[in-house]
């Protein structure tokens, strides 16, 4: 008895169970690796819920893997569990892992999450592809009879209207004339590895039938059944198998989730909503009034005005939408257009909700603590348990206070799986407080962790000793200086001091031999970071201290020399490398370098920001950065801050040079938008040396001057405007001849010349003409009053 399925199909699932019910084989044949076979009695598990996989992956290298997905609606599933339900011997029959995994991926099917992309036409029109025919017959069949559920089709087609209550397998024989019908046509689709996959199965069905007679049920994809069914010889089909790579691999229980179910997966065929299959399945009667429920429940939690109208609105909606297209039942797609026009009220924004929530889901399955697994997987586990770190599809995000016990081991258990490669949480920006002792995490799991977690075992037995071995690896090998600080800082977040002495002398090595101050004020933050964690952590960073201080002595001697004839790239880079450093040595604080009379760190920096200043041969946006960090720092009067400025924006200097100086100085993200507000003689100088800025050179520093005021909030740059549109204010004789501080600041009224100064290009961008008049236009005015007119009609046309 074959009884071909489309994998992942609730429709599927519930014929082979009513043909298995009516046929009561002795053994039931299923596709899938031999290998699992021992693994069948855990389906019994009370501790199992689906949706989970079979993982199959080469013992020597965990990478290499393969996932076999079932989901509560899948005929597999549903296989097996009748199996175990009646005592019967439930085998896999298709081509083993060993085999698969062996000949590597060039020609097998796509792999989990793999595209195999939309059907299509190379045969003529409306012709499918013959690689979308193989992936999913099924799916091909429905959208050429119009319909664009499969599963639906299946439904409406085959089991309502194949009298499927009278003769169970009734829709299996009609599927496998349709599937005989595009053998004939496509062959197998370009996938030849199906012929030794089928010959290996034939092989195992006559095995069957010597134990069992002719009481064996096969249910497999109906893609095989018309090759299942012809009739070749043993040796034929031993031919095929002859000569095949083999490998060494072990197989067990995982978790997956609905979301990967949507995907590519060992079956061939992903399915689009999970989640509405799992509903179709489960729901005993009326699958449309309970989903609609289901929606409505969602909504309403999400506070959104849903009522029992509703739902009984959008259920004789989805019921008049199936009846004007012909279906006996409304589907995914009825339902789905009510569920938008009724409930979401047009909207597709809480549509999207549903859409992931229920139509996708966000089911994560369970396996025994019974099922194989790597000393490393338990180890994790039990961590998880002992944290009450559980797993979850459907993303979480969770505060960590360092100051408490278990939030502390929960940081150190997440930081140590990063190192590792597992990415079950992602660091993320904290909402309330910013101190160091709080950490924000994003958490979820995806079923493709478990094969990072194989993977990672080859490095301990636990997630510590892994985690310690893969850190000192990754300090022998890093190319760059900067990765090692980043290492080191990571060992202290994952509590690793047994690999902390290794990666310090790594450390202290490359430090030693590098000369490239960039590389050197890269890898510095990073260290420097690793200090603080010392006092929350309990970590003892006195070995960070030295190798720090002396890292940063060597940027501060090679740092002037550097910044000498940099273009406009590597001006901006080192500017940035001057930020990271000026942050770092606030971290550093108090620790001395060279002799007691320097001034410590803070005192030997704000020496060298005291040459980058002044110094020539720096690029403008470094100069112009370093008086900024010196001024902020208290070390620069704000007098001597202005007087710089000055310098720099006078006519002898390059408008280029000067718009770089101006970036490094208020760009950047640095609050210099509020320093411009609140100190108006430096706004003035910018202000003056903007409106004398020769026409030839205005267009070159205009981008540089948008990009580094555009940075600017809202309302700063509504400040700045009103300011600049005021004016300056009139220096009184005092103000000239005394020795003021400069510039007064800007006036309290508008600054009428200065606005009439650009009203004939906006009347000419306007079209309101010519704002002075002309000869030939008596009714034109001249002077104030034409101004003002102009003026009014601005006002009047602008926005």
């Amino acid at each position: 008895m074959l009884l071909g399925v489309r994998h992942h199909g609730p429709g599927s699932a519930r014929a082979v169970r009513a043909a298995l019910e009516a046929a009561a084989p002795r053994v039931v044949l299923i596709e899938g690796p031999p290998e699992a076979d021992a693994l069948v009695p855990l389906a019994a598990d009370k501790d199992m819920r689906p949706p989970v996989a079979l993982l199959a992956h080469v013992t020597d290298e965990p990478g290499h893997s393969a996932f076999w997905p079932l989901a509560e609606f899948s005929p597999e599933w549903v296989a097996i569990q009748w199996a175990l339900e009646h005592g019967v011997t439930a085998r896999f029959i298709d081509l083993p892992a060993a085999h698969t995994l062996a000949r590597g991926t060039e020609e097998t099917d796509p792999g989990p999450g793999e595209d195999p992309g939309p059907a299509g036409d190379p045969g003529g029109a409306g012709r499918p592809d013959a690689a979308a025919v193989r992936i999913d017959p099924l799916a091909v069949l429905a959208e050429t009879a119009g319909h664009d559920d499969p599963e639906r089709w299946w439904e409406d087609v085959v089991e309502h209207r194949a009298g499927a209550a009278r003769d169970p397998f009734a829709p299996f024989a009609v599927l496998e004339e349709a599937m005989g019908s595009l053998r004939e046509a496509y062959g197998v689709g370009g996938h030849d590895r199906d012929l030794v996959r089928e010959a290996y199965m034939r092989l195992q069905i006559r095995a069957a039938q010597r134990e069992f007679g002719d009481d064996v049920a096969v249910v497999c994809g109906a893609w095989h059944v018309p090759a299942l069914r012809r009739r070749a010889t043993v040796g034929a089909d031993r031919a095929l198998l002859k000569g095949l790579p083999r490998a060494k691999v072990q197989l067990t229980w995982v978790p997956w989730t609905h979301r990967r179910l949507s995907r590519v997966s060992g079956y061939g065929a992903g399915v689009d909503s999970p989640g509405w299959y799992g509903h179709l399945f489960s729901a005993p009667d009326r699958p449309v009034e309970r989903w609609m429920t289901k929606v409505a429940r969602l909504l309403r939690d999400e506070d959104r005005g849903v009522s029992s109208a509703h739902v009984i609105e959008a259920v004789r909606l989805a019921g008049t939408l199936a009846a004007m297209r012909g279906r006996p039942l409304p589907g995914l797609g009825e339902t789905t257009d009510a569920v938008r026009a009724v409930m979401c009220e047009g909207s597709d924004v809480p549509l999207e909700l549903v859409h992931d929530r229920l139509v996708v889901g966000e089911v994560l399955g369970e396996v025994p603590e019974s099922a194989p697994a790597v000393p490393l997987q338990r180890d994790l586990a039990q961590s998880q348990r002992r944290l009450r770190l559980k797993p979850e599809a459907l993303e979480r995000e969770i505060e960590l206070d360092l100051r408490k016990e278990t939030d502390a081991a929960r940081s150190t258990l997440l930081h140590r799986l990063r190192l590792l490669g597992i990415a079950w949480g992602e660091p993320a920006a904290s909402r309330g407080s910013t101190g160091t002792f709080r950490e924000t995490w994003r958490l979820r799991w995806e079923p493709e962790l478990s094969v990072r977690v194989a993977e990672a075992g080859v490095w301990g037995t636990t997630v510590l000793a892994a985690a310690t071995a893969k850190a000192e690896s990754d300090a022998v090998g890093a190319p760059a200086l900067a990765e090692v600080t980043a290492l080191a800082e990571r060992c202290l977040l994952a509590g690793l001091p047994d690999a902390l002495p290794v990666v310090m002398r790594v450390l202290a090595d490359r430090a030693a031999l590098d000369a490239d101050v960039g590389h050197l004020a890269q890898a510095l933050p990073a260290l420097v970071r690793s200090l603080r964690y010392g006092d929350v952590r309990g970590t003892d960073t006195r070995a960070l201290a030295g190798v720090a201080a002396g890292l940063a002595e060597r940027v501060f001697v090679g740092l002037p020399p550097a910044c000498a004839a940099l273009d406009g790239d590597a001006a901006e880079e080192m500017r940035g490398h001057v930020d990271a450093v000026h942050g770092a040595v606030g971290l550093l604080g108090e620790a001395t370098v060279g002799d007691a009379g320097s001034g410590g760190v803070r005192g030997r920096w704000h020496s060298v920001l005291g040459v980058l200043a002044v110094r020539d041969t720096v690029p403008g946006v470094v100069r112009g950065r370093a008086v900024r960090l010196l001024l902020d720092e208290g070390e620069l009067a704000q007098e001597e801050a202005a007087r710089l400025m000055g310098l720099v924006l006078s006519p002898g200097t390059e408008p280029a040079d000067a718009a770089a100086w101006i970036e490094g100085f208020v760009g950047g993200g640095s609050g210099g938008g509020m320093l411009l507000v609140h100190d108006e003689r430096l706004l003035a100088l910018v202000d003056a040396w903007l409106t004398g800025v020769p026409a030839e050179a205005f267009t070159d520093v205009l981008p540089l001057l948008r990009r580094t005021f555009s940075a600017y909030e809202t309302g700063v740059r509504r400040t700045l405007g009103e300011l600049v549109r005021r004016g300056p204010a009139p220096r009184t004789h005092a103000e000239v001849t005394g020795s003021g501080s400069g510039m007064p600041g800007f006036a309290p009224d508008l600054d009428t010349g200065r606005a009439d100064a650009v009203l004939p290009l906006l009347s000419l961008l306007l079209g309101l003409g010519d704002p002075a008049g002309t000869e030939d236009d008596p009714g034109g005015g001249t002077g104030a009053a034409a101004g003002t007119d102009t003026r009014n009609d601005l006002a009047r046309v602008a926005p």
